[in-house]
């Protein structure tokens, strides 16, 4: 299968939660930005990957500076994020012509794996659809105002990024009127109608959210480099 092949790379995050002015894809992990590492992950995986990097049009003048300062000079797609994430990876897909496979990531996942990337693209090219996910560790109760009640937790997994694609069809799912309860792309395509398929991602996969996850990814990379 010779499936052309894109990295959809979504960067809107303001940093409210992790409580700093600069956007948090841009913070510095290891001596280096966020953003940057996820970006050179997918290069690791293939140099031939097509990458499209969706922005606030406010960020490009740093994204800019970034790699200026880091000697970054791969050709990327740069596009305007909407309000919403929604809007965002509708303006990603725009960018794309022609058949192949897109692979939607959150540009503040920094610790995914080139097999994971390679995963989610051999199934999606079987399957149409390829969604990283893990089972949970912990005990979950499930609630409403006055109770709670033991759940299995066996039942669910916790959905990560890469979600990938064949880019007909996710293209064809974000026609659809925006849907605020549809929080990522695979809820996106199952509302459309398609079958999501799901493979095992990984713990270390993080999404760096909140202050402590920023502790979590620097210990992890600097594990990686030992």
């Amino acid at each position: 299968m010779n499936n052309k092949e894109y990295a959809l790379i979504v960067a809107g995050g303001k940093g409210t939660r992790i409580k700093t002015k600069l956007p948090k894809q841009f913070l510095e992990l290891k001596g280096k930005p966020i953003l940057l590492h996820t970006i050179e992950v997918f290069y690791r995986y293939s140099e031939k990957i097509e990458i499209i990097l969706v922005l606030p049009e406010d960020d490009f003048e740093i994204w800019e500076g970034i790699c200026k300062k880091f000697n970054f000079d791969k050709s990327i797609i740069l596009q305007k994020g909407g309000e919403t994430r929604f809007q965002s990876v509708k303006n990603g897909l725009s960018k794309i012509e022609g058949p192949g496979l897109v692979a939607i990531h959150d540009g503040v996942r920094p610790l995914v794996s080139e097999d994971i990337i390679g995963a989610s693209f051999h199934l999606a090219a079987v399957h149409q659809s390829a969604v990283a996910a893990v089972r949970l560790k912990d005990s979950i109760r499930m609630t409403d105002q006055d109770n709670t009640k033991a759940v299995d937790r066996s039942r669910f997994r916790l959905i990560q990024t890469p979600q990938t694609f064949d880019i007909a069809l996710i293209k064809q799912a974000y026609e659809m009127k925006e849907d605020l309860s549809l929080t990522d792309d695979a809820s996106v395509a199952e509302k459309s109608g398609h079958v999501i398929s799901l493979f095992e991602g990984s713990y270390e996969n993080i999404k760096i959210t909140t202050p402590e996850d920023l502790i979590i990814a620097e210990a992890l990379l600097y594990s990686k480099s030992l």
